[in-house]
């Protein structure tokens, strides 16, 4: 083995081979000649990733790994760590994208000559893209010299165990481009280590991006124009300033050195080079609270997703800090001093969007730095995500946009307050679908349609829409009653100064208030009337049935059927398992795809017919896809049976999937849930015509449960707008 190989894992090998961790291990009892593990543990051995791939193409388990598997499993088992092999293939990108005809010249020589004369051509790209390194190498335990270049040159014997994995990120990048190859391999990064990073997902990233651009100057009548200097204190990933549009600069500061110098390169893959777009890009490392990297810059607007609920961001240190020119933060409020550091780095007249706690909007250790926000006109709006929009997932977040006061008129003293975390539910009692703003977690927030209200209440609340304003609009109010509202800043200044949305903006009544009452009365009857007539008749009873039963996994293999197992590929509407527990239409939305799909698991979509079972629960819940849910992808922990319908009815197969005892016979229990294998239900072995009967009556079954599903939504419904309407008057009491 060559030294210094990549490892990989068990687990990698089932990726690469596209089989499950449990093949992989019975292929190293039944085979002599599988590779031996070169490290790792003895209860999570690593192999040779050379050695690997050639056994699976001597036993014909692998036609050809797929190229951005393998540079993956290059980057995972580097030598010098993941984070180390991403900064060499970055920069390596970079001189692909930026001097491709350098490359090639580089690339024609062997692994060590390579590896001595790459350093001078990264240390050009990086030069013309951050500027020269000024800085020394840091010696352990000082703080970051801010005036060093994030990303440094490595040398050549930290190239040269790199060298094949940059050969294999070229010939991805030749395929896919080398902003897409950096982005997939980020992405891997970001997956694989989700508790290390704190990310902002694309969707709230353009959201905040669109915020920050300056309002129109009515006097001269000038149109929108996107922010030009654009500053994120705290960069983490560098999706926020990756979301912004045509600016002539950029920059950034991360505490990370590690991450910092990727979030660099990360900017400069998605920009062209200096002398394409001219934007300028500075990446500093540093804490920005005790060691601000751009102490004299006064940017257009200043996006940030800082950290929550630090303790330790310099309370201490920073007492007499300038920046606290709205009041000294308390030690539990550091979110207030990073809106104070944002605000400073501001011009006159620029904007900033911060991403915060909606704790920071009520705690009372911070209501007079929040009061002076509101008096000086500073604070403009404060919007209440749908949770799910960000981590912590489990809350709804807040955006705040502010603005810096300059000498020109002063702002109308009032807060924009949106409230988009929980909207009301749709009369009909269907609860929320896949347009609604906020689906119910972050796999099911329709982005697009967030970012419309949002936007649009902004822009009716600073005059700037092109649309009319809605009839309702007034000097109290921006838009639909219980969405948004500009209020009055003299009604915020009380004792609490809570700036919470929910507290201001009241939902609208269940059932559309008391005039959609009657409606909602009508439904439930009708729903109750249809109930009556699907409940069942009185049973028959009959000895029990001894039928000859087959299983799911047999009809499988005869090709009786088809089994495919739910995934996040493709686009369009996901059935979720909360779709099939629930009986509501597909809600959820894929994940975006980081990189050209080569090598990608295709989506599964489904067809009219199909019996699709969820996977965990170990429940007996079944649902047969419609017209109306064919074309969606079928989701993660779902499977799905696709019978031949010369040989199954599908209504037949459904329906004994759901027996107790089959369901109980076919379930396995891990540590914490029970687990379906739908290749261990059963089914009779019986002529079609007689699948067909006990089809039918199957099929009625659910159509009565769909109706009393239907009936308890409308009955809630009715019974909370009688609530809604009584203690708010608009109802009287009969």
């Amino acid at each position: 083995m060559p030294e210094n190989a990549t490892e990989v894992t068990a687990a990698g090998i089932a990726r690469l081979a596209g089989v499950g961790r449990a093949a992989v291990s019975n292929w190293r009892r039944r085979h002599a000649d599988f590779p031996k593990p070169v490290g790792g543990t003895e209860t999570s051995p690593s192999f040779a990733l050379p050695e690997v791939e050639q056994w699976l193409r001597e036993q014909g388990k692998l036609a050809e790994i797929p190229l951005r598997e393998r540079v993956w499993q290059q980057v995972s088992g580097h030598p010098g760590g993941a984070v180390t092999a991403l900064i060499h293939t970055g920069c390596a990108l970079l001189v692909v994208r930026d001097r491709p005809t350098a490359w090639l010249e580089l690339a024609a020589v062997p692994d060590e000559r390579m590896a001595g004369v790459l350093p001078q051509a990264i240390d050009d790209v990086l030069t013309a893209r951050f500027g020269p390194d000024a800085g020394s190498p840091r010696r352990s335990g000082q703080l970051p010299d801010p005036a060093a270049r994030v990303v440094r040159t490595p040398d050549a014997a930290c190239l040269l165990p790199s060298v094949p994995l940059l050969r294999a990120a070229a010939e991805l990048a030749a395929g896919s481009g080398a902003r897409q190859s950096f982005e997939f391999l980020f992405g891997r990064q970001l997956d694989a280590n989700p508790r290390q990073y704190t990310l902002t997902p694309p969707g709230l990233a353009e959201l905040m991006a669109a915020l920050a651009e300056p309002e129109k100057d009515t006097d001269r009548g000038t149109g929108r124009q996107p922010a030009r200097t654009v500053l994120d204190p705290a960069a983490g990933t560098g999706s926020l300033l990756r979301a912004v549009s045509r600016p002539t600069a950029l920059y950034a500061q991360e505490a990370d050195p590690d991450l910092a110098a990727l979030t660099a390169l990360r900017l400069a893959l998605h920009r062209d080079g200096p002398g394409a777009d001219g934007t300028v890009l500075a990446v500093r490392t540093g804490d920005t609270l005790r060691a601000d990297a751009f102490p004299q810059l006064a940017a257009d607007a200043v996006l940030c997703h800082p950290p929550f609920n630090e303790r330790n961001w310099g309370h201490d240190e920073l007492a007499y800090d300038p920046r606290w020119e709205y009041g000294f933060p308390a030690r539990t409020e550091s979110e207030l001093a990073w809106v104070q550091h944002a605000l400073a780095r501001l011009k006159d007249g620029g904007t900033a969007v911060l991403l915060m706690p909606p704790a920071a909007a009520s705690r009372r250790s911070g209501r007079r730095i929040r009061a002076d926000l509101l008096r000086r006109g500073a604070l403009r709006a404060v919007i209440a995500l749908p949770a799910g929009a960000a981590p912590p997932y489990g809350i709804p977040l807040h955006l705040w946009i502010l603005r810096r006061p300059g000498g020109g008129p002063r702002p109308a003293p009032e807060l924009l307050l949106v409230d988009m975390a929980e909207p009301a539910e749709p009369a009909s009692g269907a609860g929320a679908g896949p347009g609604s703003p906020a689906g119910g977690g972050r796999d099911r927030i329709d982005w697009p349609a967030v970012h419309r209200a949002v936007l649009d209440a902004w822009q009716h609340h600073t005059g700037h829409s092109a649309a009319p304003a809605p009839p309702a609009a007034s000097a109290g109010s921006a838009g639909p009653a219980g969405v948004s509202r500009a209020v009055p800043v003299i009604e915020l200044l009380d004792d609490d100064v809570d700036l919470a949305p929910a507290r201001h903006l009241p939902r609208p009544a269940a059932g559309g208030g008391a005039a959609g009452l009657s409606g909602v009365r009508e439904r439930l009857a009708d729903t109750l009337r249809l109930t009556a007539r699907l409940t069942p008749p009185p049973a028959d009873l009959s000895e029990p049935a001894h039928w000859p039963l087959t299983t799911v996994g047999e009809l499988a293999r005869a090709g009786a059927l088809h089994l495919r197992t739910g995934g996040s590929g493709g686009g369009g509407h996901v059935l979720t398992e909360h779709d099939v527990l629930a009986g509501t239409a597909p809600s959820g939305t894929p994940a975006p795809a980081a990189a050209p799909a080569e090598g990608a698991e295709d989506a599964v979509l489904l067809e009219p017919g199909d019996v699709v079972v969820p996977v965990l629960g170990g429940g007996s819940v079944t649902r047969v896809v419609d017209e109306a849910t064919a074309g969606a992808v079928l989701g993660r922990n779902l499977q799905l049976l696709r019978p031949d319908p010369a040989a199954i009815d599908p209504w037949f197969l459904a329906g004994f999937l759901r027996g107790t005892a089959n369901n109980r016979q076919a379930s396995s229990y891990a540590s914490t849930a029970t687990r379906l294998d739908a290749r261990r239900l059963q089914l009779p072995r019986l002529p079609l015509a007689e699948q067909r009967r006990y089809g039918e009556q199957f099929r009625t079954l659910a159509e009565f449960e769909d109706a009393l599903r239907a009936a308890g939504r409308l009955g809630g419904l009715l019974v909370q707008g009688m609530y809604d309407g009584l203690t708010d008057g608009t109802v009287a009491p009969k």
